[in-house]
């Protein structure tokens, strides 16, 4: 049982990033689709978010196994399930969570009538997590090296960085012209608590010499840096939720960030657009704790059992001076996974014989088919998402967006998106991997978002 629980302490606590919103993305009946594209091509008066209520979105993914691996109630032993997981994965596999939600979000047109620049600001907290697979560690921490004599077990493979912040943003939008649209939005982090474990290397083996004997060596160089927890670990007698709310309104690590976008019309039917976003750090010093292992030793010998605690004392103590566990207080700066989107988008279907009268680019149409990409920095190689969409004016109050993306998490995920307007009330709804919802617990990955909003839309537009 204690390897079991050692594994999934591997498995749940290691790193940390944000994810893909396809369906939000260039969905501009939708004013947070100005978050991911702070260029989007959006024709609102103002608008406001329904404090609280106007952006929440969850996100769940996982490249290697689902919960069902692990918890299927099908007779088999917990152990055995564990040991499948585990050797049916590799390094490159993931487990990611995101939530996000909106304290307060809204925008306005400034200017005169004819002015087509806009301000947008809001506040939103976020909670990112990403665990790659520690797959080494973990057939170590399960079966020990007495069955892998010559086997190098990559410490590296814990490459690790986890945060709970809150973001304040302010953006601006212009009009260039009819054919392109810029935006650029600043952004101010606040850090509640933050795990950083990155560029961590070192390695460990066994040789068998003769009679038993052994040549077991281990060199370290892992670092965990950790922010936010300290006042919490040493006799904490304080208010926990003021402490968190302090940290949330600016009293937490601070950062800087900025987004930039575009939207371009090359003709009035064929759209491109493009945004880079979180392009930015956060400086650590408050609350700051890093734990490091660190140094080079060799064995030669019986092989000792240090985890068992069955060791001579002697080696022991050998041991963890050669590679001592040090607790240190130093700042350091995290950088937040960086998010390009891109997209091309052909529209059809002359839409002004409906109600509507609209004289935008792209709300003359009543249907458009595209194509996006998604790339996402993270402690090794790039994620990347490709995404096939259709949308649909269907009335002048409603609009549908169906996405197929094809990502590390699943072949077949299908999502859709409706966006309606009544009055001004704007509720929206996206949810993804639809065919996984007949069981969610075989599901590889899931993400939804809702919200609601006040919008006052420019005279000709539809929604």
């Amino acid at each position: 049982m204690r390897k079991a629980v050692l594994i999934i302490v591997l498995l749940v606590s290691i790193s940390c990033f944000s994810q893909n919103k396809q369906i939000l993305y260039n969905f501009t009946s939708v004013p947070q689709s100005l978050l991911t594209n702070p260029g989007s091509d959006v024709k609102y008066q103002w608008y406001f978010g329904v404090p609280l209520l106007s952006g929440i979105s969850a996100n769940v993914g996982s490249s290697g196994f689902s919960a069902y691996d692990l918890f299927a109630d099908n007779g088999v032993d917990f152990n055995t399930k564990l040991r499948n997981v585990v050797f049916s994965t590799s390094r490159k596999d993931k487990l990611a969570i995101n939530e996000q939600i909106e304290f307060f979000n809204g925008g306005f047109k400034i200017g005169d009538w004819q002015s087509n620049a806009y301000i947008s600001f809001g506040m939103y907290q976020e909670m990112d997590f990403l665990a790659y697979m520690p797959k080494d560690i973990a057939i170590f921490a399960l079966d020990g090296n007495r069955d892998y004599l010559g086997k190098v077990f990559d410490l590296g493979d814990l490459n690790a960085k986890g945060e709970l912040l809150s973001v304040f943003h302010v953006g601006y939008h212009k009009n260039i012209s009819d054919k392109l649209i810029v935006g650029v939005r600043g952004k101010i982090y606040s850090s509640i608590f933050n795990i950083s474990s990155t560029q961590n290397s070192g390695y460990f083996y066994t040789i068998q010499g003769a009679n038993s004997i052994y040549d077991q060596i281990i060199s370290s160089n892992i670092t965990v840096n950790t922010s936010g927890f300290l006042n919490y670990t040493n006799n904490y007698s304080g208010n926990a939720k003021s402490d968190i709310t302090k940290k949330m309104l600016l009293g937490g690590n601070l950062g800087l960030g900025f987004d930039v976008g575009l939207t371009y019309y090359p003709k009035k039917n064929v759209q491109f657009t493009a945004s880079i976003t979180d392009i930015g750090f956060i400086k650590h010093s408050k609350e700051v704790e890093s734990y490091s292992y660190k140094g080079y030793y060799k064995y030669v010998g019986l092989t000792p059992d240090f985890i068992g605690g069955n060791s001579n004392n002697n080696l022991l103590q050998d041991f963890q001076d050669a590679i001592p566990l040090d607790t240190l207080h130093t700042k350091y700066t995290t950088w937040r996974p960086v998010k390009l989107n891109s997209s091309i988008q052909y529209s059809f279907g002359d839409g002004r014989g409906s109600t509507c009268n609209c004289t935008g680019n792209e709300m003359k149409y009543t249907n458009s088919v595209g194509a996006q990409l998604f790339a996402m920095s993270t402690p090794r190689m790039p994620f990347m998402a490709l995404t096939a969409y259709y949308r649909r004016q269907i009335f002048d109050s409603l609009e549908m967006k169906a996405t197929y993306t094809l990502d590390s998490f699943s072949a077949k995920n299908i999502g859709l998106g409706l966006s309606t307007t009544v009055g001004k009330v704007n509720f929206y709804i996206l949810a993804d991997n639809l065919l996984e919802y007949q069981d969610v617990s075989k599901a590889n990955s899931l993400s939804f978002q809702l919200g609601l909003n006040i919008i006052f839309p420019n005279k000709n537009t539809p929604y």
